[in-house]
């Protein structure tokens, strides 16, 4: 049990040290100015993904409407993943491949920031939902593991955490993503 225990948090150091070195950095100043603008504007962020993605979606989409580290008002960010009811109709009516983008297509405005997430970078939900932010004029942002898969190509920004083990890619996007919120609060 000591060696899983020591053996991962190893993993998670060296990537963490990998991702510090990359262009990911400059790819987070990015997002986060991105976000400040559209939030400035009075546009909102959307947060979609599948399994632990959902989670993170809904984990950020939190921190944003909360409060992150310091007192401040509500910001404006919602996660698709969180209506059963849309998310289920939907599913019945138009397929699952549809639950996000027809979201967006009902709730986003040009000018919103979409944060797409899918270790894979290519889930059949999550790419409609990017092609439908697209034709709105909706700036979209990707996380995904190596190579990023489909999404790589699809989003204005993509952040290809450098790794193939879902778990060490999903526990940096939640890092990366904290450290997003908190660019975003100053």
């Amino acid at each position: 049990m000591k060696d899983i225990i020591s053996e991962r948090l190893q993993e998670h150091k060296e990537l963490v040290q990998a991702v510090s070195v990359s262009d990911i950095p400059v790819k987070l100043v990015k997002v986060a100015e991105a976000i400040k603008v559209a939030l400035q504007r009075g546009n909102k962020i959307m947060f979609c993904g599948n399994g632990g993605s959902a989670a993170d979606s809904q984990h950020l989409a939190a921190e944003f409407v909360g409060r992150f580290q310091k007192e401040r008002c509500g910001l404006p960010a919602l996660a698709l993943t969180v209506d059963t009811s849309i998310l289920t109709a939907v599913g019945n009516d138009y397929g699952f491949d549809r639950v996000f983008a027809r979201q967006v297509e009902a709730l986003g405005n040009k000018g919103d920031i979409l944060v797409a997430i899918s270790t894979s970078g290519n889930s059949a939900n999550v790419l409609q939902a990017i092609a439908e932010a697209k034709q709105k004029g909706i700036f979209c942002v990707g996380f995904t593991a190596a190579g990023g898969g489909k999404m790589a190509q699809v989003c204005d920004i993509n952040i290809a955490v450098p790794t193939a083990v879902t778990a060490r890619a999903q526990e940096v996007h939640i890092l990366l993503g904290h450290i997003i919120c908190e660019m975003v609060d100053e």
